[in-house]
């Protein structure tokens, strides 16, 4: 009776720690409230971007796992010596907005079968450019954001009209941030998902929080 009151007592503390683990794990900060030097411009809160209507409420803040959220205020901090800094275009989406966009454009090049998800709809990717840190003006990038085409490609060289300028500037954004735990998308310069995501991806369940439930 006592052996099985102890292995009672082992479970219960595994279980209640595995929860708590999980918990903090599936956390979503707003990231300007970990550190406001990161800038942010939401286009998907307005009708700048390629479904050419606002699909994000007004009040919608960019969002990430707690860890993820951590990662990026270190890159920033790194970027911060050059003068640099981050300016954030997207980070965790509702599944609803992920469906929406599957429909205007079913191509897993560019955006993840909602069925499956991306790592935006579990607040493990992020989509950033870099800014000078004082201006806040866009280092020159081989492309804008969303940019569908092959010269928004990872690999994109100046055969498509990409300069050693932009080239130089995407390199270093990757770099920083691979450094810091993330991996850029092939087919989007600006993507970069959170690594443990991707070699742990059962670990990161479908988040499926409104912006207004995060807001509260």
């Amino acid at each position: 009776m006592l052996n099985t009151r102890k292995y009672q007592l082992i479970f219960l503390a595994l279980a209640t720690y595995a929860h708590a683990h999980t918990e903090a794990r599936h956390h979503l900060i707003d990231i300007q409230k970990l550190n406001p030097q990161i800038r942010t411009h939401i286009y998907y809160a307005t009708d700048d971007n390629f479904t050419k209507r606002a699909v994000y409420p007004k009040n919608a803040y960019v969002y990430l796992l707690d860890q993820v959220a951590q990662a990026l205020n270190r890159v920033q901090q790194e970027l911060k010596n050059d003068g640099l800094g981050l300016l954030v275009w997207d980070g965790y989406r509702p599944v609803s907005v992920q469906e929406t966009f599957w429909r205007i454009c079913p191509d897993p090049n560019y955006v993840a079968d909602p069925k499956k998800g991306s790592r935006h709809n579990r607040g493990a990717a992020v989509d950033v450019t870099l800014v000078h840190l004082q201006s806040g003006k866009s280092l020159n990038m081989p492309t804008e954001f969303d940019d569908f085409s092959k010269k928004a490609w990872r690999d994109a060289g100046q055969e498509l009209g990409v300069t050693k300028e932009q080239i130089a500037n995407r390199r270093k954004l990757e770099c920083v941030m691979h450094a810091h735990g993330f991996k850029g998308l092939a087919s989007e310069w600006w993507h970069f998902d959170w690594q443990d995501a991707l070699d742990h991806p059962e670990q990161y369940p479908l988040l499926c929080f409104s912006f207004d439930e995060l807001a509260k």
